[in-house]
């Protein structure tokens, strides 16, 4: 039975109004709508609420995923199949967050699991290499034309931070240009306009995301060895970049002599390959990562054959790139099954198109901005977003407290024209 079942449907939710522009009336009726919204989640879930409290004894905030956290206590789940995750407390959730995208194929899809059942039975880790890794590699560089050669990582996050320390030895500069709103990892996070606290001591200039003169202007005042940008940004609101601006970073690091590269961790599930690069533009160097793997633990960097050369330990003086799960035999095997036995370009298309559809039936109620499977929606104050969201776990479905969707393949349209009405119901 899923939240809403149990609940009889969706809680009124105070007297608002949202429109698809985001106005909004009734600020007080939101608020007290929060309190009662809030005051049922903790109601309905003491399982989750005990599990924090334990946890905490030993996690600093009961977490170890910083993103995962919303107060008064987050969610726990004990299981998941299909497009359904299943809480503590025994309640059915439709998964509309997809493991922030790295969820593509769902929960429990019966080609990875049986990936991963046989490589498991060959045995964990070798400590060697293996035919796995080389037959992934080919995949990836069939599938994206800008990677003329590929290496592989454990996360996004280091799969940025090689392709930086690339493309900075290459230079021989240290600048590096980035945007406000980018995030490239969890010790590349740009979310507040500045670098986080956390973030590697690189010596970055930020920029405006899709100004395109300022930042033509920007690039022409420095000498910058990199320019890192996401061709939509993930976390910072899925807000997809102009092709004017993508050609216009593609024009100018070329005259600057800076490695463009983009972050396509998020991205690169955007849709078959009709031509290289986003939607044209062709990097130095690109990252990907998260549904590559099957939802494993993975990231990749790759890019032009005489760049990814410097990593070639046959040669003289070549960089070093190590890591001990880079080339895991569960990421190699998953990846593997999962782009040769379940993601076709006809099924990514369709997922996408399903994703379009989403969008514009939740842009017609609150603002809501993405491309493709991948989408968030922007209530205009921050009570509405909580609201929105505490809502929605009542009714049985989960997203990102920050408003953040991305579709799985066992999403179904059903699916979306449940979730779209829940949303307009919610509102309204």
């Amino acid at each position: 039975m899923t939240a809403r079942e149990e609940r009889g449907g969706v809680a009124a939710g105070g007297e608002t109004a949202v429109g698809g522009g985001g106005s909004v009336v009734g600020g007080d009726a939101v608020a007290g709508a929060l309190r009662d919204a809030v005051a049922r989640y903790v109601a309905a879930n003491p399982a989750s609420a005990a599990r924090a409290e334990r946890a905490a004894a030993h996690l600093p905030g009961a977490n170890t995923r910083s993103v995962l956290h919303f107060d008064p206590f987050p969610l726990a789940f004990a299981r998941a199949e299909g497009a359904h995750l299943y809480s503590l407390d025994g309640r059915r959730y439709t998964d509309f967050l997809g493991e922030f995208t790295a969820g593509l194929y769902g929960h429990s899809h019966p080609v990875i699991l049986d990936a991963v059942r046989g490589a498991l039975d060959r045995g964990l880790n070798y400590g060697g290499s293996s035919e796995l890794e080389g037959e992934l590699a080919e995949l990836l560089c069939a599938r994206f034309p800008a990677l003329e050669l590929v290496r592989f990582t454990n996360s996004g996050t280091e799969a940025n931070l090689m392709a930086l320390a690339l493309a900075l030895h290459h230079t021989g500069r240290r600048e590096v240009l980035v945007f406000k709103g980018g995030y490239h990892g969890g010790v590349l996070a740009f979310g507040g306009g500045e670098p986080s606290p956390v973030t590697v001591p690189h010596a970055w200039v930020l920029g405006d995301y899709d100004d395109v003169e300022g930042t033509r202007a920007l690039i022409r005042a420095h000498r910058f060895g990199a320019i890192l940008v996401e061709p939509m940004l993930g976390s910072g609101g899925c807000r997809p970049a102009s092709r004017a601006f993508l050609q216009m970073l593609r024009e100018e690091a070329t005259k600057a002599g800076a490695m463009l590269i983009f972050d396509e961790v998020m991205t690169s599930r955007l849709g078959p390959r009709d031509t290289p690069g986003y939607d044209g533009v062709v990097p130095d160097l690109m990252t990907v990562g998260k549904y590559l793997a099957g939802g494993m633990s993975f990231g990749a960097f790759g890019g032009r054959r005489d760049l990814m050369a410097a990593y070639d330990p046959t040669r003289p003086g070549a960089l070093f790139h190590a890591g001990t799960f880079n080339n895991n035999v569960l990421s190699m095997s998953a990846g593997i099954a999962g782009l040769t036995q379940v993601l076709t370009d006809d099924t990514l298309r369709d997922l996408n198109a399903r994703g379009d559809r989403l969008r514009a039936a939740l842009d017609r109620v609150v603002t809501t901005t993405g491309r493709g499977s991948l989408m968030t929606m922007h209530p205009a104050t921050d009570d509405l977003k909580q609201l929105l969201f505490f809502e929605l776990l009542d009714a049985g479905y989960w997203i990102a407290a920050r408003g953040m969707i991305a579709l799985s393949l066992a999403i179904t349209d059903e699916d979306c024209e449940a979730f779209a009405a829940t949303v307009e119901k919610i509102l309204a």
